[in-house]
């Protein structure tokens, strides 16, 4: 979408941190934007920060929550008329080794970070279509979900899954006039280490007490990190050139590759082809989006 004035966005998880940077950026430009946060305190600090009157909607909602998901949705089209952009931000993390992961991590993490996920393009998504005037969907996803290290298991598995949706939902959309973008940030100045403070009471037994203890002693890397504001402003710019991964750091550069060229050298090239199945199934083999990504990130690098 290049034109966003007037507009209407949905940012989940937004009001702080990377969401309340994408909602600071798309306000900027001219958007109406919905901030649907969890936490009462973080939607009045949000709205107090954003100080933009009847363009801004703060709506609480907890993403796991389908029912909510659909009154947030209605609430939204009652204030604006529609909704046209929609960011699936709200995310939580564990971090530790994976034989110490309870089934309560797991659910936790997965409700949040790809359930909410689900429930937001299910909800949101036959809404934008049926409007007719084009849409964007961005997923928040990580770029622990193409460079994963040990340790994350939980949140790695997570985010890799709302890439491969966006990836997966890009061709099937973007004729229909919605572009998917799956945002994978290095690390940003967010409130995710705090994200246990609404964990739910039922699923609170974690093998990673100790460990999330000491990651929290482990030292304040926060000057290294990217602002929300800058974060927002990548999204905004890759919202604008419909990209469909939306990075944020070139020091990830060396893993991206050694993932990619790791995957070419795991193709076993010395069988035979078989030349029926490979006609027959020939739109199994690769998909459009990666050569027209390539394409245009050309044409903007140029």
């Amino acid at each position: 979408m290049q034109n966003l004035e007037g507009k209407t966005a949905f940012v989940t998880g937004g009001a702080s941190g990377i969401g309340l940077g994408i909602a600071k950026a798309l306000l900027k430009a001219g958007m109406n934007v919905v901030i649907a946060d969890i936490r009462d305190d973080h939607l009045a600090e949000g709205s107090a920060e954003l100080n933009g009157g009847d363009k801004v909607l703060a709506l609480k909602l907890d993403v796991t929550n389908r029912a909510d998901f659909a009154a947030a949705a209605d609430a939204t089209e009652a204030k604006f008329g529609k909704i046209h952009i929609l960011v699936n931000n709200a995310g939580v993390a564990v971090v530790g080794p994976t034989e110490l992961a309870t089934f309560a991590d797991w659910d936790w993490v997965m409700n949040v970070n790809l359930g909410g996920v689900i429930n937001g393009v299910t909800t949101m998504l036959p809404r934008i279509l049926s409007h007719g005037e084009g849409g964007h969907i961005v997923n928040t996803s990580s770029m622990s979900g193409m460079v994963p290290v040990g340790g994350t298991t939980i949140y790695s598995t997570a985010k890799a899954a709302v890439l491969t949706m966006m990836e997966t939902m890009r061709p099937e959309l973007e004729s229909r006039g919605v572009i998917c973008s799956a945002f994978c940030p290095g690390a940003v100045q967010s409130n995710i280490a705090k994200a246990g403070e609404t964990r739910p009471a039922e699923l609170a037994e974690s093998g990673y007490a100790e460990a999330d203890k000491r990651r929290a002693d482990g030292g304040n890397f926060f000057h290294l990190y990217m602002t929300k504001e800058e974060v927002g402003e990548r999204v905004l710019e890759g919202i604008l050139n419909d990209e469909l991964y939306i990075l944020t750091h070139a020091e990830f550069l060396p893993g991206v590759t050694d993932r990619a060229k790791a995957m070419v050298a795991s193709v076993p090239v010395k069988r035979p082809q078989n030349e029926e199945y490979k006609q027959t199934f020939a739109m199994l083999f690769n998909s459009p989006i990666w050569a027209a990504e390539i394409e245009r990130q050309g044409k903007l690098k140029a």
